[in-house]
């Protein structure tokens, strides 16, 4: 079973993608860190962000054992993020390995921006987890303080809406939603709320397989 996850930053979907891997002993993974990865790795190279060639570079060098660096999760990693997913050369050299992950025994657990539209456009489930600009900064800025962070809620909500907008504008595979998917706003859910109502979904939707 392939379930696809997709929706704007700080969402929910990584933690209810990690919480419906484990609930189905499926494989996970956090699209979003491939992007931080490669923007990343122009930081540490001393590279420019909006260098296309040493971005396109660093995505086929790109190595999934190696996304668990703390340093990736950070909310400027996200804003050098959102930069580089803007380009299609990138996004083209991480479409194999993504595609080649959801296509293991089994299936898997992918989360993004794309994955119901580009990465796996015939997944078993899509699920399209939104919520309020304002919440997801809340979520955002809770997140930095609990990590020992200095955070400001202001700026997280302008990052944010900065993110949204060059997320859906973007030329190549814009964050948009699937016409199958399933949409779960979670803005008054808590992360229980929302893996309650995921699993509703995904029951409902391979019962309607079973019977067809």
């Amino acid at each position: 079973m392939i379930i696809a996850i997709d929706g704007p930053a700080a969402s929910g979907k990584g933690t209810l993608g990690r919480r419906l891997a484990a609930h189905f002993g499926l494989p996970h993974l956090d699209t979003g860190l491939l992007y931080r990865a490669v923007a990343h790795h122009l930081i540490s190279a001393g590279e420019a962000l909006d260098d296309v060639a040493a971005a396109t570079a660093a995505a086929r060098a790109l190595d999934l054992q190696r996304l668990d660096d703390a340093a990736l999760r950070g909310r400027a990693m996200g804003e050098a993020a959102s930069i580089v997913a803007a380009m299609p050369s990138v996004r083209e050299a991480l479409v194999a390995l993504q595609r080649a992950f959801a296509g293991q025994p089994g299936g898997a657990v992918l989360d993004g921006r794309d994955i119901g539209t580009v990465i796996c456009p015939g997944a078993d489930v899509k699920l399209f987890v939104t919520a309020s600009a304002e919440e997801r900064a809340r979520r955002r800025w809770r997140e930095l303080v609990a990590r020992g962070e200095p955070a400001d809620q202001t700026a997280i909500l302008e990052d944010i809406r900065r993110r949204d907008r060059r997320d859906a504008e973007r030329p190549t595979a814009p964050l948009a939603v699937a016409s199958d998917a399933h949409q779960l706003d979670t803005t008054h859910l808590d992360a229980d709320g929302a893996f309650a109502a995921a699993l509703g979904i995904i029951s409902s939707v391979m019962a309607s397989r079973t019977k067809s």
